[in-house]
């Protein structure tokens, strides 16, 4: 259910220029952190974080919005298969920052699948025949977003005894809201709010977000962080399937070649 929200988070980024990435992002953790905040009100939850624990939360805000706030920036440089896909490698630093801060690891079998994701986006990103520094740029933005995305995995994971889902997804979302602010100020676009871009900062803060972002720290607190990730990634394949339908953005065959090895290699940890 997660992943089929994710995937609705491309085109809604693209539908939503010309507003600045940065704008995008802090709309989009505002309105999710009001979806949770709803959601727990229609359910009679109080959402209390501890005083001791706000620095804690504070980096996890942090580390939030730098993953939206990169990925969203990095769809402005370069394609939809090349930003999810690389995005999606997220869960080589997910398996290792598991390793490192939850002491879960996974058995050495697996990392041949790991190994087997990276190949495929090295197919993906070295292979390019139009490769740009435009392109470069995307790329390295999302490869930001992706260490940043094991970051937050391991984050959403560690809280999982220690606060409910809704309490643990509306600080993260609303403090992430707090750190995009000054960015979204500094980049604001006040002429380009048509009814289309309003319409997709709100879908985006409520389907892939505050929807899908939720399951996806509901799935966190019941297996392994990577595992979580990498089912997460079949992101790449509806989102690339939605970009073909809806933006005629049709990947080339070396884009093609990487996302397929990258998914076998996804099969071989998830078996």
């Amino acid at each position: 259910m997660a992943v089929t929200s994710f995937s609705t988070s491309p085109v809604l980024v693209r539908w939503a220029a010309p507003l600045s990435a940065y704008e995008v992002t802090a709309w989009r953790v505002l309105i999710a952190a009001l979806s949770v905040l709803t959601l727990a009100l229609v359910q009679k939850q109080r959402l209390r974080l501890n005083t001791g624990d706000l620095p804690k939360f504070t980096v996890f805000g942090l580390i939030t919005a730098v993953h939206f706030g990169a990925y969203i920036a990095s769809l402005n440089y370069t394609t939809i298969a090349h930003s999810l896909t690389i995005v999606y490698t997220a869960p080589v630093f997910v398996a290792i920052f598991s390793a490192i801060f939850l002491k879960e690891s996974i058995s050495p079998r697996k990392w041949v699948g790991v190994a087997i994701v990276v190949v495929g986006i090295a197919v993906l990103a070295g292979f390019e025949p139009e490769m740009t520094p435009r392109k470069w740029l995307g790329d390295g933005l999302a490869l930001i977003s992706a260490i940043a995305f094991g970051f937050y995995s391991v984050a959403g994971r560690s809280q999982r005894t220690h606060y409910s889902l809704l309490t643990y997804a509306f600080f993260v979302y609303i403090i992430a809201a707090v750190w995009m602010a000054p960015v979204a100020i500094a980049t604001f676009t006040p002429g380009g709010y048509g009814l289309r871009q309003i319409v997709s900062v709100v879908l985006l803060g409520v389907l892939p977000l505050g929807l899908g972002h939720t399951l996806y720290n509901a799935a966190l607190r019941h297996m392994h962080a990577t595992y979580a990730n990498l089912i997460a990634s079949q992101e790449v394949t509806g989102g690339i399937l939605l970009g073909i339908i809806f933006l005629n953005e049709i990947p080339g065959m070396s884009a093609i070649a990487g996302v397929v090895i990258t998914l076998l290699g996804i099969v071989m940890v998830l078996l």
